[in-house]
């Protein structure tokens, strides 16, 4: 059995038809008839039930066919990967979520580029979930995401929960708060959500703070983006929650006001291929390690060094290998 016979079994069991599939395939329809033939006598089972009109699979058939379009997509997602792998040796290629650019993204971008001067630097801003993709096709070698996912083939790695805070304009209530404001207080407001795209993402993250806790939204607006967002703010048409590192975008009458729960947080969560050999994002994990050194923040940096040690392990496995 070879690739080409699942080729042409997905192309017979889509079309419903031999004919429509050997034109799909720009080849005679006995021809095809003959290999698929073959491929049934080779497994020792009928794929294809031929008294039906249109044609279709049979119980195994259909196992066939579901395990087929698997192997032939693993078999393109590593050609991709392994051109893309060849074609980057001097590059590393960082996919990040836009709001990790208000935080400490660019230092350590910026570190690291001290490290490696001559190493070529590629940032694609890529959504979390899209970066799972990315990393299997070799487009990204890293991504920096805020959304928890699970996938056998990504190494993933908790690097900090960065506090929320709420955007209010200077003239809401809140400003004159005597304490920190609760989740319970701001479930009250008309809250502005974005982005308004690439689900699940900040917005649905925000929402499951809520949820999670026993709170419920009473009025709620998705809006494109964190700019909008600040923008209505600071018309007092409603208030927007925000990780605590975009208090650096500065917009007139608005103010970041510190959120009192604890649970108030958005992880930052990097994403590595499991079968990485790892050089390349050693360097950037050091760098990461740095810049968390030079902000004071320990307890994040003990984190990022359990991480290298975990990396430095798995890469003396994989190159032994």
């Amino acid at each position: 059995m070879e690739l080409r016979h699942l080729r042409y079994f997905i192309a017979v069991i889509e079309e419903q038809s031999f004919t429509k599939a050997a034109e799909k395939l720009c080849m005679a329809q006995p021809p095809l008839s003959k290999q698929i033939k073959n491929l049934e006598e080779s497994l020792g089972v009928e794929l294809i039930d031929r008294s039906s009109r249109p044609l279709k699979p049979t119980k195994s058939g259909e196992i066939f066919y579901a395990n087929a379009l698997i192997i032939l997509n693993k078999v393109t997602e590593t050609k991709a990967l392994t051109q893309n792998l060849q074609n980057s040796e001097d590059t590393i290629k960082i996919g990040f979520v836009v709001s990790l650019l208000y935080g400490l993204l660019p230092k350590i971008i910026y570190s690291y580029r001290m490290l490696h001067p001559n190493t070529k630097i590629e940032l694609i801003e890529i959504g979390t979930v899209k970066q799972i993709d990315a990393l299997k096709r070799g487009e990204i070698d890293i991504g920096f995401g805020r959304i928890r996912t699970s996938d056998p083939e990504i190494h993933r790695s908790l690097l900090r929960e960065e506090p929320l805070s709420v955007v209010v304009s200077n003239q809401h209530p809140f400003i004159n708060h005597p304490h920190k404001i609760t989740l319970a207080e701001i479930a009250s407001e008309n809250v502005l959500l974005y982005p308004n795209h690439s689900f699940p993402n900040l917005s649905t993250q925000i929402s499951n703070i809520f949820t999670n806790h026993g709170l419920q939204l009473d009025r709620s607006e998705l809006v494109r983006d964190i700019q909008l967002a600040l923008g209505l703010v600071a018309a007092n048409e409603g208030i927007c929650i925000v990780p605590a590192s975009a208090a650096k975008v500065s917009v007139d009458n608005v103010s970041y006001l510190p959120i009192a729960d604890h649970f108030a947080t958005s992880p930052i969560i990097s994403s590595i291929r499991e079968t990485e050999n790892r050089e390349k994002v050693l360097d950037l994990f050091s760098s990461i390690k740095h810049v968390y050194n030079s902000e004071g923040m320990l307890s994040d940096e003990k984190t990022i060094d359990n991480i290298l040690k975990e990396f430095k392990i798995n890469h003396k496995k994989i190159k032994s290998q």
